[in-house]
């Protein structure tokens, strides 16, 4: 009785093991460490291997990949913590047509909380410190930008920063010309 209990235990838990197994649909892909710019090659730190339930929809580049992903060029800026799919790999493409990359300084108290690349946010002129504000009409108002954020580095132990931002072609000399200081704010769609 103890020799056939004692089979039957190790009957049931390899058979437990062997349907967890095949239960298991999670593949192996590749995923990005670090921040990756547009046209930057990718290097093997910037790349780590992860188990996911890959979507039929979705192109994942699977972890056998590697030796091709590793130098090859981001076509548009990777994040941290993404998983890396095949239409990201190929020649430069950024900034996307019509678009253009500015960088504005932005002083201590005029960027907003939540500021990181990726967030729609709205670049707002206003004067600089002594000037006169303008006059609170329509026309006198410069409208405010939208843009996205590509950057945002620290310049200084003051508070200040510099924001790489993502702007309709358009609207890039402006925003990069103005003669005003420029203020930062989070925006929705």
């Amino acid at each position: 009785m103890l020799i056939v209990s004692l089979l039957a235990m190790v009957v049931c838990a390899g058979a437990f093991a062997l349907v967890y197994v095949r239960a298991d649909t999670r593949v192996q892909v590749l995923a990005v460490t670090r921040a990756v710019a547009a046209g930057q090659t990718i290097a093997v730190a910037d790349l780590r291997v992860v188990r996911v339930v890959p979507d039929a929809g979705v192109a994942l580049v699977p972890a056998s990949g590697a030796s091709q992903v590793i130098g090859a060029t981001a076509v548009v800026p990777l994040a941290a913590g993404s998983l890396l799919t095949e239409s990201q790999l190929g020649p430069a493409a950024w900034p996307p047509s019509g678009q253009a990359v500015v960088a504005i300084p932005v002083k201590a108290g005029r960027l907003a909380s939540g500021v990181t690349p990726g967030v729609r946010v709205l670049v707002i002129p206003v004067a600089k410190e002594g000037e006169a504000q303008p006059a609170p009409s329509a026309s006198a108002a410069p409208d405010p930008v939208k843009a996205t954020v590509v950057r945002v580095a620290a310049t200084d132990g003051a508070g200040s920063f510099v924001v790489s931002l993502l702007v309709a072609r358009a609207d890039a000399a402006r925003v990069a010309g103005a003669a005003g200081d420029m203020s930062i704010a989070v925006a929705q769609d």
